[in-house]
């Protein structure tokens, strides 16, 4: 077994079908993140992809799109923005990751959302959550109906947020689809401006991470592409979300609400116009994401478990991942708000490393994060 390295360029037509294929096993879609589509995009919007081509002899197993390493690390593609990460396989028992983080040349591989069908890597495993699907494949009314039943007093609140909007501001109505990008820029304001007041990394202002979405947002209308969902409170604009389509999939990626708005819930009421529209867009699955945020209990059909953690060999890289983590255990020991430096600090340089290719840029993001 043998792993080549190339460039999303190299890739055939007839492999392009192959991984898609392989990212639809049984005709299921697993994540749009898993589409050739997606790191094509990246590929056009970062010069340091490549795809790890997986032969045992002249036979393709698997496909491993992910970002060339810096200071020994890599990184799956589009990581740590692409929320479902891995190998593009048509059969996993096959495969060795050591081989390929090694073909790589890398001495630590990092991930943040690894799809894990034989049950993930124990021994890099720092973390498993579920990303949460709301399925709609038995159509909306019967979809609200079960949820309904098993929270009925959430959704009773929601209905009231609704017509206290209503007499507020007018009639409520959720828009999908933005041809002109003006809700689109509005989202985009809003998030910076959360991230600013909340002392998180500024992911809209990294040039890369914008021509993705640009690139997908353009795309508007095609099998794979970006989503603009808006929701207004009569003419005024309330939330924004942009996610990612694939098939039948749609993946909520980032949303955003009007602060002034907040006692209305319109991140909530934006969702529910969307699970009603997504029928008619062909959609039968929505994609919330990992992560424990309490709304997304309401509306969980099933979830995907998807992993945090390393891969790590012999290297400096390796080296240095440990030797952070052994600072975090050994601050373990003082009071709380001590103990957190070292992870806050670790778990900051890591995101912004995998958002800023270049040491300096780094070095200035890192800086301002601890300077707020």
């Amino acid at each position: 077994m043998r792993v080549e390295n190339v460039s999303i360029k190299d890739i055939t037509p007839q492999q392009i079908v192959q991984w898609n294929a392989w990212a639809a096993p049984n005709g299921t879609l697993l994540s749009p993140y898993f589409r050739f589509e997606f790191a094509e995009i990246v590929a056009w919007a970062r010069d340091d992809v490549r795809v790890g081509v997986v032969r045992d002899g002249d036979e393709v197993l698997a496909y491993f799109p992910h970002h060339l390493p810096k200071d020994g690390i890599a990184r799956p593609i589009g990581a740590p923005m692409s929320d479902y990460q891995g190998v593009i396989a048509g059969d996993y028992s096959r495969l060795s990751l050591d081989l390929i983080a090694k073909a790589a040349g890398c001495s630590a591989l990092v991930y943040d959302n690894w799809y894990c069908p034989l049950g993930g890597h124990p021994a890099g495993l720092r973390e498993r959550d579920g990303s949460v699907v709301a399925d709609l494949s038995q159509g909306t009314e019967r979809y609200f109906e079960d949820r309904k039943a098993a929270f009925k007093d959430h959704f009773k609140k929601s209905a009231r947020r609704q017509r206290a909007a209503e007499r507020d501001f007018g009639p409520v109505r959720v828009e999908l689809g933005d041809a002109s990008g003006e809700a689109f820029s509005v989202l985009v304001n809003w998030k910076r401006t959360q991230y600013r007041e909340t002392g998180k990394l500024d992911v809209m202002g990294i040039p890369w991470v914008r021509r993705v979405l640009d690139n997908l947002r353009r795309r508007e209308g095609q099998e794979f592409s970006g989503l603009t969902a808006s929701l207004w409170f009569g003419d005024r604009l309330a939330a924004v979300e942009f996610g990612l389509v694939g098939g039948d999939i749609y993946h909520s990626w980032f949303p955003a609400y009007d602060p002034e708005l907040a006692k209305y819930s319109p991140g909530l009421l934006l969702l529910h116009g969307l699970f009603e529209q997504a029928p008619d867009r062909g959609l039968s699955r929505i994609d919330l994401g990992r992560g424990g945020a309490h709304y997304k209990k309401y509306y969980a059909s099933y979830e995907v478990p998807l992993d945090t953690g390393r891969f790590l060999r012999p290297g400096l890289a390796a080296l240095g991942i440990r030797g952070w983590e052994v600072a975090e255990g050994a601050a373990s020991v003082l009071p709380d708000r001590i103990a957190q430096i070292p992870c806050r600090a670790r778990r900051r340089w890591a995101q912004i490393s995998a958002f800023e290719p270049q040491f300096m840029s780094r070095v200035n993001s890192f800086a301002s994060a601890f300077s707020l």
